[in-house]
């Protein structure tokens, strides 16, 4: 199963890829950033893709080093703001709007290849919000919060967990741009808060994942993905609800398949349906990039 942002988004577009890079629009500027992925002969001349693009991103010292892969530098080739805001919608009502900047690690603010999890999520969660109660979401490793923005939409009471306090700041902006409130924010490593939450008793209606290949927590706690993501899911499974609930893990690392993902999830926990794949991005000559790794379940 492989999965694509609809082409109904205005907002992004994959223009090329190919060569290790992937030339992107986000409204309106062009950025041409490494894409390892890519392993193939780009569509477009570098001429073009140098006239096209606002920005190019060159990689550091430590690129392809651990924890490090995509440290570096931006290079401008037109003017351009420091930041700037893109629009999200879907056809079943959730809106979005989403600040986007430069950051040193190549990254904007956005993964628009994780569109289709914000509809999935913004679906379920309307679908639990009907039962007429109000679903409780746990968003881990929320990075600048899209898909808490979905769950907040849909009327869930949502938690948000990052370990970057800067980040956590940056969502809270785009919960406000957005024109929703009421996200609990939480600076805290993942992996104490679940155990914390599991002795307390406390349950949760939908549970996101999206960890980090490499992360370092608040009080620099240590999270290598191999060595933690069973122990994760074991203590994430004792605080999902164990009936009309729903989890979302996302894994962006670089071995890991879908089936590995369903079969870590499905040895960690009691699972109910489950469906895995691959999220991708279509350019305009119709290659197919895929980039993360998705299980969802829902019971």
């Amino acid at each position: 199963m492989a999965e694509f942002p609809s082409s109904s988004w205005t907002d992004y577009e994959l223009l090329d890829s190919g060569a290790g890079e992937k030339l992107e629009r986000f409204g309106a500027y062009v950025l041409a950033r490494p894409e390892p992925k890519a392993l193939w002969d780009k569509s477009l001349p570098d001429a073009e893709w140098r006239r096209l693009a606002h920005t190019t991103f060159t990689p550091g010292a430590g690129f392809g080093k651990a924890g490090k892969e995509d440290s570096g530098t931006w290079n401008r080739l037109k003017k351009m703001d420091d930041q700037w805001h893109i629009r999200y919608a879907n056809e079943e009502g959730l809106k979005m709007d989403l600040r986007l900047g430069l950051t040193s690690f190549k990254h904007v603010g956005v993964f628009p290849e994780q569109a289709p999890n914000w509809d999935w999520i913004y679906r379920q969660t309307r679908a639990l919000a009907a039962k007429g109660r109000t679903p409780r979401v746990l968003n881990l490793f929320a990075y600048t919060g899209a898909a808490s923005l979905a769950a907040k939409a849909a009327g869930a009471d949502v938690t948000h967990l990052d370990s970057v306090r800067q980040v956590v700041t940056w969502a809270r902006g785009n919960m406000e741009n957005s024109g929703l409130d009421g996200i609990r924010w939480v600076v805290e490593d993942a992996m104490k808060f679940a155990r914390r939450e599991a002795r307390r008793g406390n349950r949760y209606d939908g549970i996101l994942l999206d960890p980090p290949a490499y992360g370092h927590g608040p009080d620099g706690e240590k999270w290598k993905l191999d060595e933690c993501l069973f122990e994760m899911l074991r203590s994430v499974g004792e605080i999902l609800a164990p009936q009309d609930a729903f989890l979302v893990l996302n894994l962006y690392s670089n071995g890991y398949s879908a089936l590995l993902g369903e079969t870590v999830l499905r040895q960690a926990m009691r699972v109910g349906q489950v469906e895995s794949g691959e999220l991708a991005l279509n350019d305009k000559f119709d290659k197919a990039l895929p980039l993360s790794i998705v299980v969802r379940m829902t019971r």
